[in-house]
This record gives C-alpha cells, sequence and structure tokens, in this order.
C-alpha cells in the first residue's frame, strides 16, 4: 500500500513516524505547495495531510486513493462531497489535542485578565528598580472570580475550559447550538452583553463565520476580554482590531487566523505592540503529546479501514 504524507513539517520534527512503515510504502513530503498536489497524490492509496487543499481540481487524477487521513479535527480543507460520490474514504482525529489547546486558552486568560505582559514588562525595563517603590499596581486588574466567562461552543474544549472557569469561580454563560443543563446556555448577543471574558471554541461553517463582529463588539463591556483558539475567520479581523485601536475591548488573545500564517496586510498586524494583545502561531494544538497522539491516532484509522471498520470516518 502506498502512503503519502503531504505536509509532516506541520507535526513537527520530534515524533516517531516509523509504525507509518510497517502499514506500506510511505513518501514523506516536508510541506507541498497546492501547484504540486497532483504530481505527488497520483500514484498514493492512502494520503495523510494536515492544511493541504484537495478538491475536484486535484482529486480526479488520485486514481488509486482509498483513503484520506487527516491530521487534525477540521476538514474544511477537503472536498467532502467530492470524495463521497467517488468512495474515497475521509477521517479525521478528534480529542487528541484538548488538554493542549485548553492549557494555552487559560494562559492567554490569566494573562490578559492580570496585566501579566506589562508588568513584566516594567521589571524587564528596569523601571522597577528605579522607582524605589516595592510594588506597582497599575495598571489595576481585578479577581476572576467576580467575572462572567463566556465559552461559545461546548465541545470538548469548550467544556473543558468551560470547567476550569467555574472551578475559578466565574460565572458561565455558555453559546451552544444545543443546550445543556450542566451550564447556563444563552443566545450569542446576551453572551457578548454580560460576558467579561469570552473564549471561542467553535467550529467554522457559514453560522459562525465572523460571528463576532462589529455589531457584537458594540454591544460588549469595555473590560471584556477575547480569545479565539478557534478558527480565524470566526471573528471579523479589521473589527476586532479597531475595537482594540479604540479602546472598546481590554484585551485579545488570538492563536488562528484567516489566512495562514499571518499575512503582511492582516489588520492584526496594526495591534502586535499593544501590551493588552497576545499573538500565537496556530500552536495551541501542539503540545508533543497532543502531536504523537495524533500520529498515533492516523496510525490507528488507517488500521481500521483496512480491517473495514469507521473509526474516525467523517465519511
Amino acid at each position: 500500500m502506498k502512503i503519502s504524507v503531504l505536509d509532516v513539517d506541520t507535526l513537527g520534527d520530534d515524533l516517531n513516524l516509523k509504525v507509518l512503515e510497517s502499514l506500506g510504502e510511505v513518501t514523506v513530503y516536508p510541506l507541498t505547495l497546492q501547484e504540486d498536489v497532483i504530481e505527488r497524490i497520483a500514484d498514493a492509496e492512502v494520503l495523510i495531510l494536515n492544511k493541504v487543499k484537495l478538491n475536484k481540481d486535484n482529486l480526479p487524477y488520485a486514481k488509486n486513493l482509498k483513503l484520506i487521513c487527516l491530521t487534525a479535527t477540521g476538514y474544511d480543507n477537503v472536498d467532502i462531497k467530492y470524495c463521497k460520490e467517488h468512495n474515497i474514504a475521509v477521517c479525521n482525529v478528534v480529542g487528541y489535542s484538548t488538554d493542549s489547546v485548553v492549557q494555552l486558552t487559560i494562559a492567554m486568560v490569566f494573562s490578559l485578565c492580570t496585566n501579566l505582559m506589562s508588568f513584566n514588562q516594567f521589571v524587564k525595563s528596569n523601571v522597577y528598580t528605579q522607582s524605589g517603590i516595592f510594588n506597582c499596581l497599575k495598571p489595576v486588574f481585578h479577581e476572576m472570580s467576580q467575572m462572567t466567562w463566556g465559552v461559545v461552543g461546548l465541545g470538548n474544549i469548550g467544556n473543558k475550559v468551560a470547567n476550569i472557569a467555574r472551578e475559578m469561580g466565574c460565572k458561565v454563560l455558555a453559546y451552544k447550538r444545543t443546550p445543556v443543563d450542566e451550564y447556563e446556555c444563552v443566545d450569542i448577543d446576551t453572551l457578548c452583553r454580560q460576558s467579561d471574558i469570552i473564549t471561542l471554541h467553535t467550529p467554522l461553517n457559514e453560522e459562525t463565520r465572523e460571528l463576532i463582529n462589529a455589531d457584537r463588539l458594540k454591544m460588549m463591556k469595555k473590560n471584556v476580554i477575547i480569545v479565539n483558539v478557534a478558527r480565524g475567520a470566526v471573528v471579523d479581523e479589521e473589527a476586532v482590531t479597531k475595537a482594540v485601536e479604540e479602546g472598546q475591548i481590554a484585551g485579545l488573545g488570538v492563536d488562528v487566523y484567516s489566512t495562514e500564517p499571518m499575512q503582511k496586510d492582516s489588520p492584526y498586524q496594526r495591534i502586535l505592540g499593544y501590551d493588552n494583545t497576545i499573538f500565537t502561531p496556530h500552536m495551541a494544538w501542539g503540545a508533543q503529546e497532543a502531536r504523537q497522539r495524533c500520529v498515533d491516532e492516523v496510525v490507528a484509522n488507517i488500521k481500521d479501514f483496512l480491517n473495514g471498520g469507521n473509526k474516525n470516518r467523517v465519511v
């Protein structure tokens, strides 16, 4: 069986991939540009990929293709309709990065809520040493136990974030398509109006695209902190940037972008130097343990497929 890994560099260089060799003849590419896709998928029976786009323009050239394995939960880069029509199985991996993403989410929220970057710079710049005062209490920060934390999306990640928020003493509001009894579920506008912290954990679809937009930003409290670890286009990036510039919101944490990597013309470029913003390079999912778990799950998906199973099948 011929297996092609199209963008192994997106998984890091510290993982054990030898287990794939037990499944067949493996060809590994660091990255694959869109113009190289047709050539690299032509003979493959199994494709393993993260962000490479597979669609009706290139998939017809993969005459032997039986299975596409995504090293991610999202699969919007694969034409699912085409695969279904042409009997190509698609598998993703679910839950492998929950702890990793939750960890970064909480780190961003804690940092922004305590103005950690400002205090860090106060000391590192030697202003603290020169001040002659034993402490510094500005910018002012507040206890999270007095805050309302809005969680948008209650999947594996959102649910764990909500649990931690509740343990911190926060009032938790949740926005979920199907309400649950465990949390107070409200509509998105109510969540935006009432929350001091908003963290985004929802998939990107037509309903969630630019869910956080200019109109909803105007509803929010001026002390609100927004953290997006979902998908870049869940927020209107220009509107959120303006909200930071104009002091309409208190803080912003971003790990995902509408175009990745962040482009030179991204509105976020204007606020990179702000103390109340944190930007990370789509790494929330990428703890070493999570990445190895991802690879192991892909191997399990392939083995199950070969045995006639449907493990993690999208189609």
